[in-house]
């Protein structure tokens, strides 16, 4: 049985230290590099034993916190909910411990009212062997997330893990105020093998890399508005990502949702010929589109901000 500890993540680096990439961090040491440091309080940490009733049934392993770590700490002195899935263990898929965590983590936000809740997504979707359970943890979930933002909690999400959000991972991510993203962060319901497997390789085929970067990557996630901030492949610079979003997060008001609807539209009208990223990013205005691939952070930040500004004023 998997047990992880407060001071060493899965690959034995130590939590005080602060690893040079988000993408090969546990969730532990994510959390840990984020929040200030020693302010992180767990919830139902390991030491509680609250594993998985279901993977015993079919002999798997478990994990002591059930592949997601979730507590409260201080992000440059306030106050801050935190949930972090660990993408090592099962995919960070949803179970039905799992989901209870982050459900109750969000009802007591909820309650409070005057802390917000960063979601540090890195998720395949849900468990099939607690698919039911985990389906409904979905749902209970998108619930406490929509709950929590009436009541006028921020709810943001950073996505830039092994795993990417997928599934009912990214139904959540996209009920959430905000989102910043990584280039290695994918976003998608359907992940890459699932699209293959369902309707051949010649609908999608997954072993290509950059095929799946540059669909589901966190550069077009961007370019398409599916993400508000990109962000270095850093705890640094998703530290940075998430005080940005905080400070500038807006209430959910009905507004909020009408301008949402009316996006969505646009966008289905206005690439509803498009057949890859590459004609999506050309329709956009980008002149070069297969440059956008290796395009620097600091160049490709302002392309973005330059691509949503116009999307804004065409309206």
């Amino acid at each position: 049985m998997n047990t992880p500890t407060d001071d060493i993540d899965y690959r034995g680096t130590p939590s005080g230290a602060s690893p040079a990439s988000w993408y090969e961090a546990s969730a532990r040491t994510r959390v840990s590099s984020l929040l200030d440091a020693a302010s992180f309080q767990e919830f139902v940490g390991p030491a509680a034993r609250e594993v998985s009733p279901h993977l015993c049934a079919f002999d798997l392993p478990e994990q002591f916190d059930d592949g997601i770590v979730a507590g409260w700490g201080h992000l440059e002195g306030a106050p801050v909910f935190i949930a972090a899935q660990e993408g090592r263990f099962m995919g960070g898929a949803f179970g039905e411990v799992h989901g209870a965590k982050l459900t109750g983590l969000l009802r007591a936000a909820r309650d409070i009212r005057s802390m917000p809740v960063l979601i540090l997504f890195d998720t395949g979707g849900v468990r099939l062997q607690e698919a039911n359970a985990g389906e409904l943890a979905i749902a209970e979930i998108m619930r406490a997330v929509m709950e929590a933002r009436l009541a006028g909690v921020k709810v943001v999400g950073l996505i830039g893990g092994r795993a990417g959000c997928y599934g009912g991972g990214s139904l959540i991510a996209g009920c959430c105020a905000a989102l910043a993203i990584s280039e290695q962060g994918r976003i998608g319901v359907s992940g890459p093998e699932v699209i293959e497997t369902n309707r051949g390789v010649e609908e999608f085929d997954s072993r290509d890399r950059a095929l799946v970067w540059r669909t589901m990557g966190g550069k077009h996630r961007r370019l398409l508005g599916g993400a508000d901030l990109f962000c270095d492949d850093t705890p640094q610079d998703f530290r940075r990502a998430a005080l940005e979003l905080l400070r500038s997060v807006a209430p959910l008001r009905l507004q909020t949702l009408h301008a949402e609807q009316s996006r969505l539209e646009e966008r289905l009208t206005k690439f509803a010929a498009c057949q890859d990223a590459l004609d999506i990013w050309a329709a956009e205005g980008i002149e070069a589109p297969p440059s956008v691939a290796a395009m620097p952070t600091g160049e490709f930040v302002t392309l973005a901000q330059t691509v949503r500004k116009a999307c804004w004023d065409a309206r």
